[in-house]
């Protein structure tokens, strides 16, 4: 069964995150747990806690179709000591939150290596950081999302999303999110149904389905291989309907959450119930 969703406001607490997921339609949401610009934030109370998760049972929505991300400040690969301290406790924070929730996955961007360290080293890094959180927590999964390869961001091929799973010691816990904006952009030509074909059989090659624990499905507003991360509407952008249309018919990508991370939310209620009318009777 296909999971659509999108990445919701969770502003006013966490416990309206679910609340807005159902007003739109969504079989599945992310969010974030806290400000997504800030470094740290007070923790969650025991009152907001309570009201996520009876809200999350109140409307159906279980941990699997749940896929929360973490801060964008956060780079588990950066080259300078203290500023990698930094985004591990970041991010053992957003583990933590997620285990206080009843969640059971994290998504997060792999990080940069500001042309400082080299990709292997800076691989390596995302790694021993992603161990080390997963070394303190218990049942959240570091779910790995590739990137356009904008600058210095790695993740953008999946040789590299495999090289830091690779080196993840508790393999039961990693996982990867596919962005179908952040694909095309990196060079994987989707649009097409030869193009998808191929992309998918390369990563099941390469890094493996069984890793796969979740998408973000996004138009893009730049071409193939430009490595440029600029999402767009659902058929507004370069991209057009087809992938989205054999994303769902494909099995593949079943029982996770398909997350809509496009621009302009008034669209996402229209968008989901589109997705829905591609499957094939």
């Amino acid at each position: 069964m296909k999971y659509i969703g999108a990445h919701v406001s969770a502003q006013g607490g966490v416990e309206n995150a679910p609340v807005n997921a159902n007003e739109i339609g969504a079989k599945a949401f992310a969010l974030f747990t806290k400000n997504q610009r800030q470094w740290f934030a007070n923790p969650l109370t025991k009152a907001s806690i309570k009201s996520f998760r009876e809200n999350c049972e109140k409307f159906d929505f279980k941990p699997f179709q749940i896929l929360p991300h973490d801060s964008y400040l956060i780079n588990l690969g950066h080259p300078e000591r203290e500023a990698l301290e930094k985004s591990r406790d970041s991010f053992l924070d957003e583990m933590q939150r997620c285990e206080q929730l009843g969640l059971d996955r994290l998504n997060f961007h792999p990080g940069s290596h500001l042309n400082a360290i080299s990709v292997d080293d800076c691989l390596k890094r995302i790694a021993e950081s992603i161990n080390i959180v997963l070394d303190k927590t218990r049942g959240v999964s570091a779910v790995i999302e590739n990137t356009a390869g904008q600058g210095t961001n790695l993740g953008h091929r999946f040789e590299q999303l495999s090289e830091i799973i690779f080196h993840v010691e508790d393999k039961s816990r990693v996982g990867v999110c596919i962005d179908t904006c952040h694909a095309f952009t990196s060079g994987y030509n989707v649009k097409t149904a030869e193009g998808f074909a191929e992309t998918f059989k390369h990563f099941d090659e390469i890094v493996g389905f069984k890793y796969l624990k979740g998408m973000h499905l996004n138009d893009s507003k730049k071409d193939l291989g430009t490595r440029v991360d600029r999402h767009d509407n659902l058929g507004a952008g370069l991209m057009g309907e087809e992938i989205f249309y054999l994303i769902m018919n494909d099995s593949r990508f079943d029982d996770m959450p398909l997350i809509l991370e496009t621009p302009d939310e008034s669209f996402w209620e229209a968008e989901i119930k589109k997705l829905y009318s591609f499957v094939r009777k």
